[in-house]
């Protein structure tokens, strides 16, 4: 049976440090030598926020070993299922979290929901420190009649279906209907609409799944309308975002000259980026367009919307009330100027025909345990600076932290500031004194509880057998006939984990693809941790394959 968790790439050694000399005031160091108790620290969370803030305290503390817990099977968070599957070049950041994960000093532990398998007062006694990482993982409610409706969906949930994000790999939306409405005027919902409407052989080339793929080959969408509640100058999306809809092949640009009336004289003294958007949104609306832009939007079959001024007021059912049939909207008007300018009704009602309606308001926090503060209103741990309020030891970072605001760099320099901060306080005594016992306290927590071993999550990094520990490997694969193969999904690096739905309640196999070409066919089955990647990342692996059972009756089969 394989351990439930294990350590990347054995190959470093920790420092030793000189005991201090009599009389002398124990260093940073000297204080939690090798000789004596390492620092234990524990993060939650294994997106961009858990692993800069490992990644923070591994490089500035020589001795801090440093344990990341995640749900999931695999990490990454929203890197791995929250970006466009033809976005690769954001994923890149996975190169430098791989590289922290093959420290001797860090280890992954999936497939650990805390707040459920395990508490985290239960954490607090196991480690000297305690850094909450969980991001964002539920989206804003609409709040309005008829959001329950088939056909109407959170463009997070969405996403994570294209992407294979277990949690959402039922989703299953229909795609039947001519025209879809997008609540929400960012990079996500424009993201949202990219993949609606591209076509499906430039779909190909991307890591998306092959049953997502194979819905959109069937897809019926020709419009999607993107609806915000302010105008042209509020939108939250970037510019690279607006080219990348403007030169989708296939579509062409529906803007209502008359939502950018008098703009160009508001945009003189606003910050840059800004102003080079708002230009582009502008030419966009009232200029012809230019030669190429002509011939290659003349044939388009597809179109794509901005409408500005607009407030979701109600899902409209179809005639027999069984899923969504469009959506009324609230006409507004701004108050105020700029990004600070606010939205008010002014009365008046449109209603918009659709058979989906995805709604992209944005993320917010969920509380993760009674034990640890939360602001409900803003969606975020109360604290300072990391440090979570009246918790000493408990610190936050990410999301979660602050809010679901800001991009990847925004993350990373929150939470090297949190690894500062803990750091500081380690230095200055502040945390308890003394051993404790890490992972093998929760190990043991787990085991009590009937969570036992959960296969080898770190083989989709390609780090081989001798980067996990209890693999059993030799044992043939099982395959189902009629679907593509698969990979971890992630360009540079090889291997992957597959677990055969079908199995759960029987013995199950975790199974790992390797060998170029023909061999990764190994894979073709579907899977909760790393789903059937389709196109350039559907790619060969290094080696023979290899499988590895699940208990039967395993508890954390799903």
């Amino acid at each position: 049976m394989a351990p439930r968790c294990w350590r990347w790439w054995h190959w470093s050694t920790w420092r030793r440090t000189r005991p201090p000399l009599p009389g002398s005031t124990p260093s940073f160091r000297q204080r939690f030598s090798t000789q004596e108790q390492p620092p234990q620290i524990c993060v939650v969370g294994s997106g961009p926020a858990g692993f800069y803030t490992a990644q923070h305290l591994l490089k500035h503390h020589p001795q801090a070993h440093v344990d990341i817990y995640e749900k999931q099977l695999v990490p990454f968070g929203l890197v791995r299922f929250g970006v466009a599957p033809d976005h690769p070049e954001v994923k890149n950041v996975i190169n430098t979290f791989t590289q922290t994960a093959r420290s001797a000093r860090c280890a992954f532990r999936g497939n650990v929901v805390v707040g459920r398998d395990v508490a985290v007062p239960e954490l607090r006694a196991a480690y000297h420190a305690v850094v909450l990482s969980y991001g964002a993982e539920d989206h804003r409610a609409l709040e309005i009649p008829g959001e329950e409706l088939p056909g109407v969906f959170s463009a997070r949930a969405f996403v994570g279906w294209y992407n294979g994000l277990p949690e959402n790999r039922e989703l299953a939306p229909d795609l039947s209907c001519d025209t879809a409405v997008i609540l929400g005027q960012g990079n996500v919902a424009l993201d949202v609409a990219r993949i609606l409407l591209t076509p499906p052989e430039h779909l190909e080339k991307t890591d998306i799944t092959e049953a997502a793929l194979g819905v959109l080959r069937q897809s019926r969408v020709k419009t999607v309308w993107i609806v915000g509640r302010r105008g042209p100058l509020q939108v939250a999306f970037t510019i690279k975002e607006l080219r990348e809809m403007i030169q989708l092949p296939g579509t062409r640009p529906i803007l209502d000259p008359a939502d950018f009336l008098g703009l160009q004289d508001r945009i003189k003294d606003v910050p840059r980026p800004r102003k080079r958007l708002t230009e582009l949104l502008l030419r966009t609306a009232t200029e012809k367009p230019g030669t190429e832009d002509a011939a290659r939007q003349a044939p388009a079959s597809r179109a794509w919307g901005l409408r500005f001024f607009r407030s979701p007021q109600q899902v409209l059912p179809s005639p027999d009330g069984r899923r969504a049939a469009g959506i009324r909207l609230a006409v507004t008007r701004l108050e105020g100027v700029g990004e600070a300018a606010r939205a008010v009704p002014t009365g008046d009602t449109e209603d918009l025909p659709c058979g989906l309606v995805l709604s992209s308001v944005g993320y917010k926090s969920r509380p993760i345990d009674p034990s640890v503060p939360f602001d409900p209103k803003l969606g975020v741990i109360p604290n300072m600076e990391g440090r979570v309020v009246d918790v000493p030891g408990l610190y936050c970072s990410g999301w979660v932290k602050r809010g679901p605001t800001g991009v990847i760099a925004t993350t990373m320099t929150d939470s090297f500031l949190t690894g500062q901060m803990l750091l500081q306080d380690l230095k200055a005594g502040l945390l308890p004194p003394g051993p404790r016992p890490g992972y093998a306290a929760i190990e043991a927590l787990l085991s009590s509880r009937g969570l036992g071993p959960m296969g080898p999550a770190c083989l989709f990094l390609g780090l081989g057998e001798a980067g996990c520990r209890g693999s059993v490997p030799g044992q043939g694969c099982w395959e189902a006939p009629g679907e593509a193969a698969g990979s971890s999904g992630d360009a540079g690096t090889a291997g992957a984990l597959s677990l055969d739905p079908s199995l759960a309640g029987t013995e199950g196999m975790l199974c790992r693809g390797e060998g170029p070409g023909s061999a990764s066919r190994t894979l073709s089955h579907s899977c909760v941790a790393c789903p059937p990647w389709h196109g350039a990342l559907a790619a060969s692996f290094p080696g023979p394959s290899a499988c590895f059972p699940l208990a039967k009756g395993h508890p954390r089969q799903r």
